[in-house]
């Protein structure tokens, strides 16, 4: 028999909380026991959405925040018939292709929970960015092409979690579409990322015959009623299941429901938590369905704000004193108002509007006279926020990424890297007169993190380096659509850029001496190598051992030692 989802007593008499509509226990510490700010981070759900391209990651966006009520009307990918764009592809270029190419923070309440949105982009070629989003969120949401299965992109960025202990929700989407067996799926989700596996729901037919999910932990079914947003659990029989859907087989159906609750796993909270295990949801983001699920479990499931490492100690949550640190600067997303933002992340204590905080990298005080919420393309002053959320912080080009905010400590906050690039080019500019605008504005975009800038220490042209060719695209478009400036990108003699070090900073200038045309400096002053050919690279290095060549810089360590 079932239980019904609610309040319930354990063995020991302990009163516990049922995950709304897993019937899983969510172990909850008694609210009186908590201090305010406490109380106030674990309210909090901070996670990001991660997925192959074309996996419908941008579509569950729009329908999580129309199921946290944050928007009216969800604008699908590429419905440009109704003149409507989706709310979280804002770039021109975004809606031009129909990609995804910057991270957006999207907030909403949410059953008494805020829940912070971070809309990761799904093209590899923006990998950076989305890496260091993965530095600010809790837990993750990937999700998966029920056709497709594991691809590429996905591996890679479950791995970046797995790096990072973030525990995952796993939402396979398109149920509605030609899909593969669900029981292959998880299979390969088992072997391909070495995660085991817990569905909390399980798909009744599949494609054209996909009617609604069965919940493994109340043995309740969810019936798949048009595209309603209101798809109410019930207690059917396999046989009305089968009445009510000519196709579906009652015999086959029992059968494939009592595999799934004999040899799949069982939910464990704490092998979640530890990013050993991802409980799996089924449904179709397009049609609504699975989606009031999936956000349920975000809400019971996921972690609230965790601690946080620095140089010097780890920051809890709790802790009364504001933290934060940036991990995103996105300028001009107001074209009529030349704004820059910085996304910062708070770590612990209470931002409240006006208040000053101390920029470690510099030590210099700065006030957070209008620190903003984002909704989206809509934003709104943040009066307070507390640990776990995001907020946006205009300036005009004194925070960086990787910076750390304190209310006077001075510490850093370590994890937030920089990534060789992988495509050197320089810059043609077709009107020299604005030579001076072009370098200040490839200053303010390296600042942004759309590329990064290397200005040779012999005097030559500054090169720009780029994780992949949609980010000259994007660079281009930005360059004549916010600065005025047209311009092309010509080969380099140059392939590859790392970064130099050494135990006795006497032995990188040496070395920088000896190499000066192959040297630049990045947008920080830190001295790089430039490389043509990977037997270049091989070569230098091999003969001079004393030289340490990386291609991963942590921009907070770097910064806060200079």
């Amino acid at each position: 028999m079932p239980l019904s989802a609610g309040e319930y007593l354990d063995p020991v008499g302990h009163s516990s909380h049922m995950h709304r509509a897993m019937n899983v226990p969510v172990l909850t510490e008694d609210p009186a026991m908590r201090s305010p700010l406490a109380a106030e981070a674990a309210r909090r759900r901070t996670f990001a959405i991660i997925s192959h391209p074309d996996a419908g990651k941008t579509t569950l966006t729009e329908k999580l925040l129309l199921f946290g009520g944050a928007i009216n009307l969800a604008g699908q990918v590429k419905a440009k018939r109704d003149r409507r764009s989706t709310r979280s592809d804002w770039m021109a270029i975004e809606r031009e292709r129909g990609i995804s190419v910057v991270t957006s923070v999207m907030t909403f309440e949410y059953n008494k929970r805020i829940f912070n949105l971070l809309d990761t982009p799904g093209h590899e070629d923006f990998s950076e960015d989305t890496y260091r989003t993965l530095t600010a969120v809790d837990s993750a949401v990937m999700v998966i092409d029920a056709a497709k299965g594991i691809e590429a992109r996905t591996r890679k960025l479950f791995e970046v979690c797995r790096l990072r202990d973030i525990p995952i929700i796993t939402f396979i989407n398109k149920m509605d579409r030609e899909s593969r067996d669900p029981f292959e799926l998880l299979d390969e989700i088992e072997k391909t990322l070495a995660l085991d596996t817990a569905p909390m729901t399980w798909p009744i037919g599949r494609g054209r015959d996909f009617v609604g999910t069965y919940n493994t932990g109340s043995g309740s079914v969810r019936l798949m009623e048009g595209d309603s947003k209101v798809n109410e659990l019930s207690q059917i029989s396999v046989e009305k299941i089968a009445q009510a859907r000519s196709h579906i087989d009652p015999v086959a159906l029992r059968e494939e429901l009592a595999l799934v609750q004999s040899a799949c796993k069982k939910f464990h909270s704490p092998a979640f938590l530890e990013g050993h295990l991802t409980p799996i949801f089924f449904g179709s983001a397009l049609k609504n369905f699975g989606v009031s699920d999936l956000l349920d479990a975000i809400g019971d499931l996921a972690p609230p704000p965790r601690a946080q490492n620095t140089d010097g100690r780890r920051v809890e949550a709790g802790e009364p004193k504001l933290t934060a640190f940036v991990f995103k600067i996105q300028a001009n997303m107001d074209p009529n108002h030349r704004d820059r933002i910085a996304f910062a992340r708070l770590c612990s204590g209470k931002l409240e509007r006006g208040m000053k905080v101390k920029q470690t990298r510099t030590g210099k005080i700065m006030s957070l006279n209008s620190p903003q919420f984002f909704f989206a393309q809509e934003r709104a002053i943040a009066d307070e926020a507390y640990a776990g959320d995001v907020v946006g912080i205009p300036n005009h080009g004194t925070l960086r990424i990787g910076d750390t905010l304190t209310e006077g400590e001075t510490l850093t906050f370590v994890g937030v890297p920089s990534f060789a690039p992988e495509i050197l080019r320089r810059t043609k500019l077709g009107d020299a007169m604005k030579a001076k605008k072009l370098k200040q504005s490839l200053q303010e975009m390296a600042e942004e993190g759309v590329v990064q800038v290397f200005n040779p220490t012999d005097g030559s042209p500054a090169l720009i380096g780029v994780v992949g060719p949609l980010q000259l695209d994007v660079l281009k478009a930005r360059l004549a659509m916010e600065y005025g400036i047209e311009v092309s990108f010509d080969q380099s003699e140059f392939q590859l850029a790392r970064w130099i070090s050494a135990d006795e900073r006497r032995k990188v200038d040496e070395f920088a001496a000896e190499k000066f045309s192959s040297i630049a400096t990045d947008l920080d002053g830190d001295l790089v190598f430039l490389a043509r050919s990977q037997f270049d690279l091989d070569y230098t290095s091999g003969r001079t051992p004393n030289i340490k060549f990386t291609d991963i810089k942590d921009v907070k360590a770097n910064q806060s030692s200079k």
